[in-house]
């Protein structure tokens, strides 16, 4: 064979590669794109699953900031020693916001807990 026809040969194997290999790659690409469409609503429905049995778990532990122990005013997030126990000094409450109204806790340390506590008059 000459230098020319072999030169020729070569050629042909590249293009049929490149021409080939154009479709092969646009149809993985329209495949993914299915599956990244049918992946979001999948995600999309899970937290909103997860989300409904935690608000009745969140309604049956509330602390009542008026009968709470010690240990329980501690328990909750941002809420150590010293502001359980200004909580207990500060009692009784007619709301729960009286805790950032009175100045008890900050503000911030109130957005942490408001969903957690409730302000119920004791028991006579």
């Amino acid at each position: 064979m000459t230098r020319t026809s072999l030169i020729s040969l070569l050629a042909i194997p590249a293009f049929l590669v490149a021409v080939t290999s154009t479709p092969s790659m646009a149809a993985p690409a329209k495949h993914q794109a299915t599956q990244t469409q049918t992946t979001k609503p999948v995600t999309e429905k899970a937290p909103v699953a997860k989300a409904a049995p935690a608000a009745p778990a969140k309604t049956a532990e509330l602390v009542n900031i008026n009968t709470a122990t010690k240990e329980q005013l501690a328990a909750l997030p941002g809420i150590g020693d010293a502001y359980s126990q200004k909580i207990i000094d500060g009692r009784p409450y007619k709301a729960k916001s009286d805790l950032k109204a009175r100045k008890i806790i900050p503000a911030s340390e109130y957005s942490k807990i408001s969903t957690l506590i409730v302000a119920k008059k004791p028991a006579k």
